[in-house]
């Protein structure tokens, strides 16, 4: 099987907005998520599928030939586009190259500009022997992401043409219209085109059949060396007519694009920007593509490796100062609504997590030469400062500082820890109590704010203290998960799980050092790592789950039990290294063990990107969001900062490819002639 064959390679644009194109290597949607004008209304909330694919054709003196498929229920593929195939690439922008039995060739290529709602389509002719003509006809939804769309009277296909000649359809009053521009003749022909199979949503154990709209069809005439442009476009107060036409249109933004590309030190830079979004005047993270938004615990763990590893060190800022106002009883939220509702203030290590990201950014800023702003250090201190005074006085769900200097969390009903899978009133890992990992971010945290506020040293001395006193197992050679589980105190809960990790590496000091520190590295090495990452839970465990499949149900009942979490990959390695002495042997024997793994999976789910999750048990399928923040921003973070003097496979092949010259301390390459 071809490479652009496999159906589970997934390739994504994004916007910067919040909005993104994403869609299957071999051109089939797969999933309710694949659009190719998925836009943020309110960036980077309020999404909506506008526009869900194509339907496309030549006509040539041989006849007419699909460069399209669809899926359609009960197991139906149609037309046959995909079989014409013959090559995909992935730089810089997603590119097809398709060929006809004829032999007529055909190039596709699509963008989405950086902070615009478009999606910039274009069709070259590189071989033929007479006149082609081209076929484009848009399947249009207008639909929350997370939904599916079905036949309705109410869906208008009427168009309006603009003063320009662009064609504007607004299928339902609610959301923003659609623009196209093109150079290309429009003929209104409306259709629906019902019961779209979605394969990856029927394996989750989802509604998995959607009707689609088609106002019409775009055709053109064109020979050898000829192009056909489509621009699709979210109208918004920015819309602006385009002068020239579409061709034109689609020209300016591809130069644009192609030089902003040009200067990324390599496509993991690239892959890098796609989370980083505006959110009002400032910026945040995306969790995951395509179906998160921006979470407060994956922005603060990403952004060290998305911003500062990258050398983004202003847009670290930016993100820090944005969520600095949304600081509430001493938390931070977990989750930013995807519409209008308030956030979600329901974990207990975001707002941890924040401290520790303030404290790399500001560090970052001194290295540089080039220190924060003294207003901006002050609101970031204030608010992690707000953060420790509201877990040491108490806040929501029993989050507290207890009279042993250390975090507890924790109620019926509540997921507080990153293990937050619930189903219904289960809690499948409540980790209620004192978790091991809250205790490192805890403590790290107050270390950190002693730099600039005295007071917190001595809780910091009485919780290091009782960490050392009371989480290590001596019997089984590391740290227990929780200690007094349900609030029960003197009880420990001994299962085996990866978070003991962030004792030892993840955090700017360790908290555990020497014999144990070395002995916790080992055991998780031995009994945990797996090439992708950490499992979630040891084999053999009570309810270890070895594979992550099936309905809801079974899916999230295996989320943090045993499955591989790929993000955790960053802290073990910076722990292996730490208790090795931290040399340059000891990071090139890190890459070649740790990274190389990581580098053939840029290439088999979401291509150029870490997915959130695998299965535990070989061949460690990826699962989940094939397009995940944390999971990036750590295997940047470790082959940018912790092996900082290693060059991976990826960044040597860009090299090799003419992509980057030199590094500025931005991050981007410039010409050798800089």
């Amino acid at each position: 099987m071809k490479p652009w064959d496999d159906p589970t390679l997934e390739w994504l644009e994004a916007d910067g907005l919040g909005g993104f194109a994403s869609g299957s290597v071999a051109g089939v949607r797969t999933r309710r998520y694949h659009a190719l004008l998925l836009a943020a209304t309110r960036p980077p909330a309020d999404r909506y599928v506008l526009v869900n694919g194509l339907e496309v054709w030549v006509r040539t003196a041989a006849g007419e030939f699909a460069l399209s498929s669809q899926r359609y229920a009960p197991d139906v593929t149609h037309p046959d586009g995909a079989s014409r195939l013959t090559s995909f690439e992935p730089e810089p922008w997603p590119t097809w190259t398709f060929e006809t039995e004829d032999g007529t060739r055909i190039r596709h290529e699509l963008l989405v500009p950086r902070h615009r709602a478009a999606a910039v389509l274009s069709w070259s002719v590189e071989a033929a022997e007479g006149p082609v003509e081209l076929f484009v006809r848009p399947l249009l939804s207008g639909r929350d992401p997370h939904a599916l769309h079905h036949e309705s009277a109410a869906f208008r296909f009427d168009p309006a043409r603009t003063p320009a000649g662009t064609i504007r359809w607004q299928p339902y009053d609610s959301l923003p219209a659609v623009l196209a521009s093109t150079d290309g003749a429009y003929e209104h022909h409306p259709e629906w085109y019902r019961n779209f199979l979605y394969d990856e949503e029927l394996r989750r154990g989802l509604d998995h059949v959607e009707d689609l709209a088609s106002p019409g069809v775009f055709r053109w005439e064109l020979r050898r060396g000829g192009q056909a442009f489509l621009v699709l476009e979210a109208e918004s107060a920015e819309s602006a007519e385009p002068r020239g036409g579409g061709a034109v249109l689609a020209r300016a933004l591809r130069a644009v694009e192609r030089r902003r590309r040009s200067l990324l030190l390599s496509p993991l830079d690239r892959a890098a920007e796609a989370y980083l979004v505006r959110r009002g005047s400032g910026a945040s993270i995306v969790a995951g593509y395509p179906w998160f938004g921006d979470w407060g615990r994956d922005t603060f763990i990403a952004l060290r490796g998305l911003c500062l590893a990258t050398g983004r060190v202003e847009d670290a800022g930016l993100i820090l100062e944005e969520w600095a106002g949304f600081v509430s009883e001493g938390m931070m939220p977990n989750r930013l609504p995807d519409r209008g509702e308030q956030p979600e203030y329901n974990s207990v290590d975001a707002s941890l997590w924040y401290a520790i990201a303030v404290h790399d950014y500001l560090a970052a800023g001194d290295a540089s030469g080039k220190p924060a702003p003294l207003r901006r250090t002050t609101a970031l201190h204030q608010a992690v400062d707000e953060i420790l005074e509201g877990f040491s006085r108490g806040t929501r769900h029993g989050i507290r500082v207890d009279d042993d200097g250390l975090v507890a969390a924790g109620e019926p009903g509540a997921q507080l820890t990153w293990m937050d899978a619930k189903i219904g009133d289960w809690v499948v890992t409540p980790r209620s109590g004192k978790p091991v990992e809250i205790q490192a971010l805890w403590l790290e945290a107050l270390r950190i704010a002693t730099g600039w506020n005295p007071r917190w040293r001595r809780m910091l001395d009485k919780g290091r203290e009782t960490f050392a006193r009371r989480f290590w197992h001596e019997q089984g050679g590391y740290l227990y998960d929780v200690i007094d589980v349900d609030h029960v105190p003197g009880t420990a809960d001994a299962r085996l799980r990866p978070n003991q990790i962030f004792a030892v590496g993840g955090l700017p000091q360790p908290l555990l050092s020497g014999e144990r520190a070395r002995r916790v590295v080992d055991v998780v090495a031995d009994r945990l790592l797996t090439p992708l990452g950490l499992r979630s839970l040891e084999p053999g465990a009570p309810g270890y789950a070895p594979r992550y499949e099936g309905g809801v149900l079974a899916r999230d009942g295996a989320y943090h039990q045993g499955t591989v979490w790929p993000w955790l990959i960053g802290p073990f390695v910076e722990a292996w290294v730490r208790v090795r002495g931290d040399n340059a042997r000891v990071r090139r024997e890190a890459a070649r063990r740790f990274l190389a793994p990581l580098e053939g999976h840029l290439l088999a789910a979401g291509l150029g990107h870490v997915s959130e999750i695998a299965d535990a048990e070989p061949p460690h399928t990826p699962r989940g969001c094939p397009f995940q923040a944390w999971s990036l921003g750590e295997y940047l973070r470790l082959a940018r900062q912790v092996l900082a003097h290693t060059q991976t496979g990826v960044e040597r092949e860009a090299r090799r490819a003419g992509v980057a010259r030199a590094v500025r301390s931005d991050g981007r390459a410039r010409p050798a002639e800089d």
